[in-house]
Formats: C-alpha cells, structure tokens, sequence
C-alpha cells in the first residue's frame, strides 16, 4: 500500500513535469523547420546529460535485476533518467513515458525494500509492486497493470506468483491515489465506438488479427536491432543528436512519426476511412518509435504498438468492410503489443479498459496467437524463466 500510494505521487510529479516541458517542445507548437532545430537541441542536451550523470539505465536492466537480486541495486541512475526522458518525450520522441515512469516506481518498491531491510523475496515484490503502480498511473487500468507487470519479466507468462496480490493492491491504491489527487475522473482514455454484436465468425478474425499483430512485432523488433547495429560504431555521445535529426526529417514526411500516439488514438479512430492514411500512421509510427529506440532517446513503445495496431486494424477493415471493426482494432493492438513485450493477459486488460471496451474473448485470442508465433522473438533480451538456483538461499 504504501509504495503504491508512493508511486501515484512520483507518477503524478512525472506526469506534471511532462506537461510542462510539453508546452514548450511538443511538436504542434512549432512548424517542422523549427521543431528540427528543437529536436537537434535536445538531442545535444541528452547527450550532454548522459555525459554528465551516467547511464540512465532501462527497463530490460531493471527486469535483469529484479531476476538476480530482487530489484534496482542503484538508484542513482533516475538522475540521468528523469530529465532525460522527460525531455524526449516532451519534445515529440515516438516514445513514451511507460517505461521511465515504470523504472523510477520501480526503483522506489527496491529503495523502500532496502530501507525497511527485506529479503530479496519480499524486495522483488515491492519492486514489481512500484512497477504496476507506475503502469497504473498511464494506463488507468488497475487489474491490467498489475499482471502486465508480473507478465513482462517473462517470455512465457507470469511466473512470481507471490507477487500478484500485493501488485494488484499497490496498484489499486495507487489508482485511487492518483485519480484523487489530479480529478482524472473513472472514464476511459479512448473513446472507440460500440463494438455491436458479437459473431463466431469474429473469432476466426481475431486469430488472424494475432497473425498480423506479430507480424508488426516481429518488424519492429528486427528494424529496431537493425538501426541498433547500424548505429554501435557511431559514439554513444553522438546517437541521440542523430535520432533528433532523423526524428526532424521524418517529420516532414507525416506527423505520425513524431509523439509516442496516445493523443493521436482517439483522431485516428475518429477519421474517415482512408487507406492512405491508415497505411501512413502505422509505417511512420514504426519508423519513428524504432529510430527512438536506437538512437538512446528514452521512453516506452508500448503505446506506439498500440497505435500501430491501431492504424493496421483498420486498415484491415477497410480491406473487408464486412468484419467488426472496432473487433479488429482491439485484437490488433493487444497482439502488436503482446508481440513485444509477451504480456498476453494484461495487454487484453490494457486495451480493453483504456478503450473502455467489452471484448476480451477476441482480443485475448489475439494476444495468444501473437505470443506463440513471437516466442522465439524478443526486443527485451532479459525475460526469463524463474531460476530456482538463484531462487534458493
């Protein structure tokens, strides 16, 4: 309970600080010439931070570390990492604040557990605690968060299973905390329309929707390793001035290479079927949330793969108008997600409350299908097993 209700207050310090910085860098305050200059600058700024405070570390390291020692064994790299990510994201990197903010919660569940002098048992599950609060406090989905943190540490479903309890409660808490203290109020963040009837047939839909969300995960995944290869020669000091300029560039070709899509959803549900459009926000999405990724610009893509799903399930539809579209939406974002990260059940859950939706037949089958045929396939390379060796005293 309590790194819950802590994790709303650092969650909701985070989320202030973003809008603020947004309403000085966020790319619809500026036109595309500008906003390259602006993009450049922070690159430069980024790489001086880093320079200067270290490494800001990730989310992969975290989970490597919750499987070791129970949880973050140095929190000092949040000072690299706030304002760090608190600039790429305010500057319109196609990344978001999903995995900053869960890193720094995070951390905060292993600072407390190291404070009241836990074992590493009871550390990792302050630790995954800290990290579904933080989910809680992006996703508004307190049951989804939970297990989406207990599922992300694995290739292969939920495997702490001591820890799904207190999770749910610190993000339950944490929930009610945040939704207090900031007046969000209980709505969903998207506004999709009714899905309408349910058919037997939309099942069959769903299953090739899970084909086509791992298809998006797989291209992502190996796009981002590609421009990670691409980029190891080129100094570490110099990748996030690169990213900026490529960010910049990209631009100018469509908007939707810029922000990491959450306040580009509800326009693109809302936009008139058009196959150009759909087929323009999925590819420059991907393009610009994978140059993010490996150019060292921090954020999550956990919501960029939903937005990419997005674009391609309707897209789909529009290729056979006689499917239920707001089925094929869902079923697409889940999969392209669960692709990714392998986080079947609490993708479903993400989705199905951020869109405030009542499909989680379709759209957990999508998810399925989507992480058995990615299982061999992995952007975050420290999921793994339970190793009862380091399990033991």
């Amino acid at each position: 309970m309590v790194v819950g209700a802590g994790g709303a207050a650092v969650g909701a310090a985070f989320v202030v600080c973003l809008h603020l910085l947004q309403g000085a860098l966020w790319p619809t305050h500026s036109d595309n010439r500008l906003h390259l200059v602006i993009l450049i600058g922070v690159g430069v700024v980024v790489a001086v931070l880093i320079k200067v405070l270290g490494n800001p570390g990730d989310v992969e390291l975290l989970v490597n570390n919750i499987h070791i020692s129970g949880g973050s064994e140095d929190i000092r790299d949040l000072r690299a990492l706030l304002p760090v990510s608190l600039l790429c994201i305010a500057a319109g990197g196609a990344m978001g604040p999903e995995a900053p903010l869960v890193q720094t919660t995070g951390s905060l569940g292993s600072w407390a557990a190291s404070r009241w002098g836990l074992n590493r048992t009871d550390t990792r599950v302050l630790t995954i605690t800290g990290m579904a609060a933080g989910f809680t406090v992006l996703f508004g989905a307190p049951l989804g968060s939970a297990i989406f943190a207990l599922e992300i540490l694995h290739r292969r479903g939920l495997e702490y299973y001591e820890a799904l309890v207190p999770a749910v409660v610190g993000a339950v808490i944490g929930y009610i905390a945040y939704a207090l203290a900031t007046g969000i109020g209980l709505s969903p963040v998207w506004r999709f329309p009714p899905s309408g009837p349910l058919h037997g047939g939309d099942l069959l839909w769903a299953m090739a929707a899970g084909v086509g969300g791992a298809a998006i995960s797989v291209t992502f995944t190996y796009l981002c390793s590609g421009l990670r290869w691409a980029l190891h020669r080129v100094p570490t000091t110099l990748r996030p001035i690169l990213g900026g300029v490529a960010l910049g560039a990209l631009a100018f070709w469509s908007p939707y290479a810029l922000t990491f899509g959450e306040a580009q959803v509800n326009p693109l549900v809302a936009h008139r079927a058009v196959v150009a459009v759909f087929v323009a926000a999925a590819l420059a999405k991907l393009c610009g949330t994978a140059v993010t990724v490996a150019s060292g610009w921090r954020g999550g893509f956990i919501i960029p793969l939903f937005f990419m799903g997005l674009a391609v399930g309707r897209l789909t539809h529009v290729a056979f108008p006689g499917t239920n579209e707001v089925v094929l939406m869902a079923a697409f974002m889940a999969a392209a997600n669960t692709g990714v990260t392998k986080t079947p059940i609490g993708s479903t859950l993400v989705v199905s409350q951020m869109a405030g939706l009542q499909l989680l037949p379709t759209t957990l089958i999508a998810s399925v299908v989507a992480l058995l045929l990615t299982s061999e396939v992995g952007l975050i390379h420290t999921q793994s097993e339970r190793d009862p060796v380091v399990e033991s005293p």
